[in-house]
């Protein structure tokens, strides 16, 4: 899949015509308007960022977010968790439960535990409303630049400072968004006792801040946007570690889960394989394995050398780092999914259907498997069952942009060039780019060639993206 790099400045029109719009003048920020601010920060988000909707990984964090949302009780929004590929060591929890963590946070972290501590402290935030309450505090007339702020939370704000002026409007508001030591404890005791009862090891919410406080002490400077945002990481371990003594002095002694972290070290291995120095992710895959090749970080760090083989075309070394791997984890499905797609990069477009086929009759819920299915029956010529799985994995994943790029070129190849023009237009839509989306989507809306539904689905989007312009 290519990737589309868009420059700083390109945030900046969007942000002062789409978000500079005001609620109502006896304003107190509804759950409505709190959900379409919160698709607003994505709509910007996706303009600016590079948000990895890959269906493995986006399963994993959503997967896992869950896992914490059923402890916490029934919830306004449905909330939706992001990885971003940035060297930012960010996590950001928008409005409406918009959770979005940075691969630059992943890459400092050691295990699952630390992730789930971060998810839950987010989700607190937004259980809280604590970014919607200082909102609310900041009336109608500032709202807009508030907007600006929030995205300059989730973006950082370097990330807006090429703008005329709108880095500095941004970067004041987000100053006033800073979550004070109140919102912290509170966040912090709300995540503590959802890992308890999760049964997940709270003490990896010392480690994880332990880690933070690490990068404030070497930072020179340099602070990171989640301590700009989530200050003060030396009083917060005083906290959590009260939390824990008193844990600890309950009786009967808890006993926690305990996670391989398999699932958790290949993802990151999935997310930090994006970064465009593999060179350096390469060489701390070979010292992991070096020194403790018996460990889990250690018998993974194969997997992302498998990984780093297949982005440089040397898929017989890829394979070969797949064999040592699947020898030692002859259990886990998973890695015969990631080997077929190794065989698909390879050409080897048969070999891995027949993988691919009895992984998704083993499980018929995993998407990753489903689209890769998809692409190999694709360039076999089963144009027919290629659709029949991309609509499926479009339904069960409906923001994944690539199965709207590899949808529209079937129908087109099929000779339906309208129905092309259409799953073109919401690839442009989930790719952040808004004027294309909208150019493809009005052409769809009025091509009566296509099925109803589809035409009434283009003006919907239209109308969506309309409203999320005008903030009504």
């Amino acid at each position: 899949m290519s990737v589309i790099h868009y420059p700083r400045c390109a945030l900046v029109l969007p942000l002062l015509f789409t978000l500079l719009c005001p609620p109502p003048a006896a304003w107190a920020l509804s759950i409505g308007e709190e959900r379409l601010i919160g698709q607003k920060i994505l709509y910007s988000v996706r303009q600016e960022l590079q948000v990895l909707d890959d269906p493995d990984i986006s399963q994993y964090i959503n997967g896992l977010g869950q896992q914490v949302l059923k402890v916490v009780g029934p919830q306004y929004f449905d909330y939706r968790f992001f990885v971003v590929r940035s060297e930012q060591l960010n996590a950001f929890a928008a409005p409406a439960g918009m959770v979005f963590f940075y691969s630059g946070l992943l890459e400092a972290m050691h295990n699952e535990d630390e992730l789930v501590s971060v998810m839950a402290h987010e989700i607190g935030h937004v259980v809280s409303r604590h970014i919607a309450n200082r909102m609310e505090k900041s009336g109608k007339t500032s709202v807009a630049s508030m907007i600006l702020g929030v995205a300059g939370l989730a973006l950082g704000v370097p990330g807006l400072s090429q703008g005329i002026f709108t880095g500095s409007l941004a970067a004041g508001q987000t100053a006033n968004l800073q979550y004070s030591r109140e919102d912290e404890e509170q966040a912090d005791r709300l995540a503590f006792g959802w890992m308890v009862a999760m049964r997940r090891n709270p003490d990896s919410m010392r480690a994880m801040l332990q880690t933070l406080r690490r990068v404030v002490r070497y930072s020179m400077g340099n602070v990171p946007q989640y301590l700009l945002t989530h200050p003060d990481p030396e009083s917060r371990i005083g906290y959590v570690e009260s939390l824990i003594e008193l844990n600890r002095a309950k009786k009967p002694a808890p006993v926690w889960q305990q996670t391989d972290d398999f699932d958790f070290l290949r993802i990151r291995y999935r997310v930090l394989a994006q970064s465009p120095d593999l060179a350096r992710l390469r060489q701390g895959c070979t010292i992991t394995l070096s020194r403790d090749g018996k460990s889990m970080a250690g018998r993974l760090a194969r997997y992302g050398l498998a990984l780093i083989e297949a982005q440089n075309r040397r898929f017989d070394a890829a394979l070969a780092h797949m064999d040592l791997l699947q020898a030692q984890f002859p259990d886990r499905d998973i890695l015969h999914v990631d080997r077929a797609v190794i065989l698909q990069q390879a050409g080897r477009y048969a070999e891995a259907r027949a993988i691919l086929d009895r992984q998704t009759a083993k499980n018929p819920n995993d998407m990753y498997a489903r689209f890769h299915l998809a692409t190999a029956e694709a360039a076999l010529g089963n144009t027919e069952r290629a659709a029949l799985l991309f609509q499926q994995v479009a339904r069960a994943l409906p923001e994944y942009p690539q199965v709207y790029f590899e949808l529209g070129q079937l129908e087109t190849g099929r000779g339906a060039a309208g129905k092309g023009i259409f799953y073109l237009g919401k690839y442009y839509l989930f790719q952040g780019r808004e004027e294309l989306a909208v150019q493809n989507l009005k052409r769809a809306s009025r091509d009566r060639s296509l099925p109803e539904t589809m035409r009434k689905e283009a003006g919907q989007i239209l109308a969506g993206i309309d409203k999320i312009k005008k903030g009504t």
